[in-house]
């Protein structure tokens, strides 16, 4: 950078490890405005430049699918709380944990009719959209629609959603028990809070009567919402693939990003025909999948891992690239990439991802040998969050 005084609106980011696209520098930024001006190596040396102390900077984390609203919507059973202040704990959980652009996973329809998911749905797209208008969101929100294909009221509940213009990714899901993510029914049982006895003959009745509701609804459905994603240009995923002929129906549909896969062998067919592959945060950090499924660590030595999702806890994404890096010897560029360029890629936003000169100062000051702690957060060129 030329050694001259700032000009109006500039700032200057001096002394930090800059976690480019191939490599680690020393090196400033300069930010003006809304964007990055200039990347350079070593210390600028001017007046009113911002010395970091060697810190790291990364770019701002980009999450395809957080469930983590609900978890601000119903903070225990029973609990339903109203849906604006969740709305801004969600945002502020998201920013402390260096996500600064977020595909909120707003389920549409589930398997268990009064499940609540179904109930919250209506009423968190409303606190996200007046969020999002009076300007009370610190991160970029998108929305990521999960269409719930056997869900028998699924169509008149999506089709309204998709004309918000926040909309971003669609999801093709299916929950029913026996398949998927939840061929072990006792799982199933577990996660909705259903009896477990096997004596009674509940869960082989339950299973029964939901494959029939797959039967009666899944596919009339799936044209349905194949035809309304197709005509607004949204990118569409596909969810659970568990063995290639699910991947095989993904494809024909379109689908470009595969999102939590529960095999390998699955993961493979998504490989072999170029789906970005999505793995989970929290499974990668905790050693393995709370589901019983594949454990990301699998995926990612196999070579089945592009883009990480924090998933239902968004401090996931930090620790997990450490263990890319520590377990499977990734460099940190290689390992950063998951969390910020590949997801950003993959929902088409080509103005972030990356720190690069041109690109939207989306930004993350971390601190720690690992590193370890988010300390500052910018988004779009504003200091939202600072220790």
């Amino acid at each position: 950078m030329t050694q001259t005084a700032k000009s109006m609106g500039e700032r200057i980011l001096d002394n930090l490890k800059l976690v480019l696209a191939d490599e680690v520098v020393h090196g400033h930024v300069v930010l003006d405005g809304p964007c990055i001006r200039a990347v350079g190596r070593g210390r600028v040396g001017l007046p009113g430049a911002e010395g970091c102390g060697g810190d790291w900077l990364m770019p701002g984390f980009v999450e395809l699918h957080t469930d983590n609203l609900e978890k601000h919507l119903v903070p225990r059973p029973g609990v339903a709380f109203p849906a604006a202040a969740a709305v801004q704990a969600h945002d502020a959980q998201l920013l402390a944990a260096g996500i600064t652009t977020a595909c909120d996973a707003l389920a549409v329809g589930d398997v268990e009719a009064d499940s609540v998911r179904v109930r919250s749905l209506q009423a968190a797209h409303a606190a996200l959209v007046e969020a999002r208008r009076a300007g009370g969101l610190r991160s970029d929100h998108y929305l990521h629609l999960r269409a719930e294909l056997p869900y028998s009221g699924l169509l008149p509940l999506l089709e309204p959603l998709l004309d918000d213009p926040a909309v971003r990714l669609l999801s093709l899901t299916d929950h029913t028990p026996g398949q998927r993510q939840f061929r072990n029914l006792q799982r199933y049982a577990a996660y909705y809070g259903l009896p477990t006895d096997t004596e009674t003959g509940y869960l082989d009745e339950l299973l029964q009567a939901r494959r029939a509701q797959q039967a009666r609804y899944r596919q009339a459905h799936l044209q349905q919402v194949l035809q309304w994603g197709r005509s607004r240009g949204l990118c569409l995923a596909s969810h659970d693939d568990t063995v290639a002929a699910d991947v095989d129906e993904a494809v024909a549909c379109g689908a470009r990003i595969c999102e939590f896969p529960t095999t390998l062998e699955a993961a493979a067919a998504a490989r072999a025909a170029g789906l970005t592959i999505v793995a989970g945060a929290p499974n990668l950090v905790l050693g393995g999948s709370h589901s019983g499924n594949v454990a990301a660590l699998e995926l990612a030595r196999a070579g089945c891992l592009d883009v990480l999702s924090s998933d239902y806890v968004p401090a996931s994404l930090l620790p997990a690239l450490g263990v890319l890096c520590a377990q499977l010897g990734w460099s940190l560029p290689r390992a950063v990439a998951t969390v910020s360029h590949a997801p950003a890629q993959a929902l088409g936003l080509q103005d972030r991802g990356r720190i690069g000169e041109g690109l939207r100062a989306d930004l993350l000051r971390v601190r720690g040998s690992t590193p370890d702690y988010v300390a500052e957060v910018w988004v779009a060129g504003r200091r939202l969050l600072a220790q």
